[in-house]
């Protein structure tokens, strides 16, 4: 919204308006979503935490004879407020609202997906305190809504510049080059190419996969005191660079990435959801005053899955969420060894808790696996140099 005011500037008239141009550049506007989404988290972050404990939403702690030794390590984490997850998506959303062009195809599918998901985790939650057990809304009713959420999402970039709805007019960049959107999604890109590996309508049904992966993987891995706060700022700060690689188009030329002149705007999403969790993480971090819940890291992981196809790095999500791949692949290893070998790989998973139940404190989990999600970022940044 506070792009348009660019458009105030005057030179007729007094020297005072000259400030308003700054708006109608992107690294001024993504740096003021990313201080007003941390201040809105720091700020309503107290206000917040007091109403849901007066609403007595805390989290359902699991008994000792459904994660035995387990529940001795977390038995002081009964009645912390969880749905936290609400100040992250609130900060985001109004923090894009403010600083992010509202036409924008990409933020618009951005914010669908973090309504769809967030609105999911919600409901889940809920369930879960008012019935007081680990149990919400069921797995595969939960896996259906994000398949759906998700392919409305993917399918809405694919029609959204079609040449046979007319929906809008053409995006034309400033060489005058028209750059279509429903091309620009149908594109995939691997690692260590410099052109694109494969393309298609058929993406629009792959790609919704990555969406409902990560929003899992992030879920997962939100089982310890600012984990996944901490692991999603590595994470997003990795794709606020790589979206305004993408965005622009001397540095995505150089570096053989893909363009596409509006994903400058992705990065605005970017920031905002990165001063959010910094925000959020003044309050998760050990030990936690409140839980961000499902409300908050389904959509996350929502938002960071359609960040990576909005700038067409969905296949280095893997390298630079390294740690909820780690986490999500724990949870099949061992499902698939109980159910092939009647044997546990780990001793719990997902793969935080295994290192835990051999001993190691829950400061020195979440720190280590913060060390290692800043490498992951910083190895997938690095493969862009490696073409």
């Amino acid at each position: 919204m506070l792009y348009y005011l660019h458009l105030l500037d005057d030179p007729n008239k007094q020297e005072w308006f000259d400030f308003l141009r700054l708006f109608q550049f992107g690294t001024f506007r993504a740096a003021g979503a990313c201080l007003t989404a941390f201040l809105i988290s720091l700020l309503l972050g107290e206000k917040v935490i007091l109403k849901l404990t007066s609403l007595k939403v805390g989290q359902p702690i699991r008994t000792a004879d459904e994660v035995h030794k387990l529940a001795e390590l977390h038995g002081g984490k009964v009645g912390t407020p969880t749905m936290g997850g609400i100040l992250i998506v609130a900060a985001v959303l109004f923090s894009v609202f403010l600083w992010a062009k509202p036409t924008n195809p990409f933020i618009a599918a951005l914010v669908f997906v973090t309504f769809g998901t967030a609105i999911l985790g919600f409901i889940d939650d809920y369930k879960k305190v008012t019935k007081k057990t680990s149990d919400g809304v069921s797995g595969k009713t939960k896996l259906i809504v994000q398949l759906v959420v998700a392919f409305v999402a993917v399918l809405f970039l694919y029609l959204y510049d079609h040449k046979d709805y007319g929906w809008v007019d053409p995006i034309i960049g400033k060489d005058g080059t028209v750059h279509s959107v429903s091309n620009h999604i149908q594109q995939l890109w691997v690692p260590f190419k410099k052109e694109p590996f494969a393309g298609g309508l058929w993406l629009v049904f792959l790609l919704p996969v990555v969406i409902v992966g990560c929003s899992n993987a992030v879920n997962l891995t939100d089982g310890l005191d600012g984990l996944a706060t901490g692991c999603t700022l590595t994470t997003v700060a990795a794709y606020s660079g790589l979206t305004f690689i993408v965005g622009n188009s001397v540095v995505s030329n150089y570096l053989f990435m893909p363009f596409h002149p509006q994903e400058g705007e992705v990065a605005i999403f970017c920031t905002a959801l990165l001063g959010s969790c910094l925000g959020f993480l003044w309050f998760n971090c050990h030990p936690a005053r409140v839980f961000m819940g499902d409300t908050g890291s389904l959509s996350i992981g929502g938002m960071l899955g359609m960040i990576a196809i909005c700038c067409k790095q969905e296949i280095l999500l893997v390298i630079i969420g390294g740690v909820f791949v780690m986490e999500a692949a724990s949870v099949m290893i061992q499902v698939a060894s109980f159910k092939t070998r009647g044997k546990r790989v780990f001793k719990m998973s997902p793969i935080h808790h295994h290192f835990e139940l051999i001993g190691w404190s829950e400061t020195k989990v979440i720190n280590r696996f913060w060390i290692i999600s800043i490498i992951c970022a910083l190895v997938g940044i690095a493969t862009l140099k490696i073409r």
